[in-house]
């Protein structure tokens, strides 16, 4: 009894048990840095436990800094908003203008007709759509767009005829126990904070199937069950996969850029360009990797389909195509909105791109000198995302809209995003101001006996596992100030154990509730939990072993990361050889 009426308190008990318990860091050591570290791990249990919203406990430095002498009042202020926030705020408006003309149901569409109606080759269509989009959309609003086409078309084929499926055998050992003669539907709700995007309400997924008799009936719906359990999951693990590629695809990737801009401001390693030869890769591998992990592990081991060509196509995949172009036909011809937007979209991809490849002079070098470094991609990005407040959306003979308003736009900004990256980057201000980050650094010098690549996997295995439980955003926020201090400790590449870290962050995929695109998938009914559970174990395993792949063969090149740079400051208490 005292449980039951005790649990629905449980945030407020953490809330004020935490600093409580805490309480005596501060007290009794009485420094700077134990003071800052009091607030870093009130922060970081806040944020795992989620006892408060994201965005409240990411503004405790704004009083808490002040209070302990660590800062100054207005210098918390100043850090929570950065060029990081002007980028945010220029990729939602072209992503708010993408969702409301359509135009990501053409293109999610295009990719999946192109690539055939075979179940394995319509559950790579899905996965390449939902990762295109991922690129440039949050995570979220990815698989959000996405999956209204997804469940229109295994709504068709649980609907369609129980003749088993050609395209594989399927695996009994692998198989989940299914209801004989009905499918379980069951919603869920997710009590993870979205802080990729906004909140989505998925609808609800009814589907009824008649009651077969023959053996033959029930094998054939066990066949579309499993096929529909590979595709969801699909949808969730490459919206992860492709968010990946760029630095702004998703939350975690945008914080490391603006962090080390922060922390290593002469650094100019990392830009549009080569995050995207780096990661793009990855996205690939990973991509395909998961696909054949999902088909083998949900619908059998019979890849025979790679090298079979045309045949006859079965019902399933007859009812597929037909929803496919039924969907493509109802958007009709590309409307000028959607035209416009492309042009934007692709005008802001190029600038990026090429504002400083690295290998050649960008565009940013045609301007004077003295305004070398003061153009950044949140400088593209804003210039091209404000001139969607301006341009009109219709001819000039109607009511003067433009592409987007400003009621649209707040419906798609991630404001729990913006205030928890400006906590984060407050948090890494006050560790530098305090000298906790130097003390780490000193406590973890004896981590240089051991190989580089040791300590990487390492780190990348613990955060893998942290963002299983905690929000992706508030795990490298919580990582990164710990991580940079450990790479100079060890006389590292900052780099070198910073962006595996930021990519393991983005694999949290065993559970519903360990981002909120698993959550929008689980909500459709067709899974349970230990379907995510036992696909995703080997989801996490190729993205970690991709990362370091990737690492050691073209990121040591790519970033000179065997060579620590003169951009990092180099400890005088160091006395170890350099890797």
């Amino acid at each position: 009894m005292l449980t039951k009426a005790i649990f629905p308190y449980w945030r407020f008990i953490v809330t004020v048990m935490t600093p409580l318990v805490l309480l005596p860091l501060p007290l009794v050591i009485r420094t700077k840095e134990a003071e800052c570290a009091f607030v870093l791990l009130v922060m970081a249990l806040l944020w795992v436990t989620e006892a408060m919203p994201l965005a409240i406990t990411a503004m405790l430095p704004a009083f808490l800094f002040p209070l302990f002498g660590i800062m100054k009042s207005s210098q918390v202020a100043s850090v929570y908003f950065k060029d990081f926030h002007f980028l945010l705020i220029g990729v939602i408006c072209l992503a708010t203008s993408i969702e409301k003309w359509g135009l990501h149901r053409r293109i999610a569409l295009r990719l999946v007709t192109l690539v055939g109606v075979n179940p394995a080759w319509l559950m790579l269509g899905f996965m390449t759509g939902c990762a295109f989009l991922s690129m440039w959309v949050h995570n979220t609003s990815a698989v959000a767009m996405v999956m209204p086409i997804v469940e229109a078309v295994l709504q068709q084929i649980l609907k369609t005829s129980t003749e088993r499926d050609s395209g594989g055998e399927d695996n009994p050992n692998l198989q989940l126990d299914e209801p004989d003669n009905h499918v379980q539907i069951k919603e869920t709700s997710c009590e993870k904070q979205n802080v990729d995007a906004p909140e989505v309400n998925p609808k609800a997924c009814h589907i009824n199937i008649s009651e077969a008799s023959s053996d033959q009936a029930k094998a054939g719906h066990k066949v579309d069950h499993m096929l529909c359990k590979a595709i969801c999951l699909s949808i969730a693990y490459s919206s992860n996969i492709g968010g990946i590629s760029t630095l702004l695809g998703t939350s975690p990737n945008l914080i490391f850029s603006e962090y080390l801009h922060q922390m290593y401001p002469e650094c100019n390693s990392v830009n549009f360009g080569n995050w995207l030869l780096l990661c793009l890769p990855i996205s690939v591998i990973m991509l395909l990797l998961t696909w054949a992990w999902l088909y083998w592990l949900f619908i059998g081991s019979d890849f025979s389909f790679l090298w079979k060509c045309g045949g006859q196509q079965s019902e399933k995949e007859k009812a597929a195509r037909k929803v496919l172009e039924e969907e493509y036909k109802t958007l009709g011809p590309m409307s000028p909105q959607e035209i416009f937007t492309t042009i934007i979209f692709i005008s802001m991809v190029l600038l990026w791109f090429t504002r400083d490849p690295g290998f050649i002079p960008g565009w940013a070098s045609l301007f004077p000198e003295q305004n070398s470094g003061y153009i950044t991609d949140a400088t593209v990005a804003l210039l091209l995302g404000v001139v969607f407040f301006i341009v009109p959306a219709h001819g000039p003979y109607k009511k003067y809209d433009t592409m987007i308003s400003w009621r649209e736009f707040q419906a798609s900004m991630p404001w729990t995003v913006a205030l928890l990256v400006g906590g984060g980057f407050a948090l890494a201000e006050g560790t530098k101001e305090s000298g906790l980050s130097t003390w780490v650094a000193e406590l973890l010098t004896p981590l240089g006996d051991l190989p580089v690549l040791a300590t990487i996997t390492v780190a990348c295995i613990i955060v893998t596992s942290l963002t299983e439980v905690a929000s992706n955003a508030a795990t490298i926020t919580i990582f990164l100030p710990i991580l940079s201090p450990l790479a100079e400790a060890i006389h590292v590449n900052p780099l070198y154990v910073m962006i595996p870290a930021t990519l393991c962050t983005s694999f949290s995929f065993l559970l519903p509730v360990s981002n909120p695109p698993n959550a929008v998938v689980f909500a459709y009914g067709h899974l349970h939990v230990k379907d995510m559970v036992k696909a995703g174990l080997g989801v996490n395993v190729i993205g970690v072993l991709c990362v370091m792949l990737a690492i050691v063969a073209w990121g040591v090149p790519l970033f000179s990361l065997d060579t620590y740079p003169e951009w990092a400051p180099v400890l005088p208490t160091f006395n170890s050889t350099a890797p």
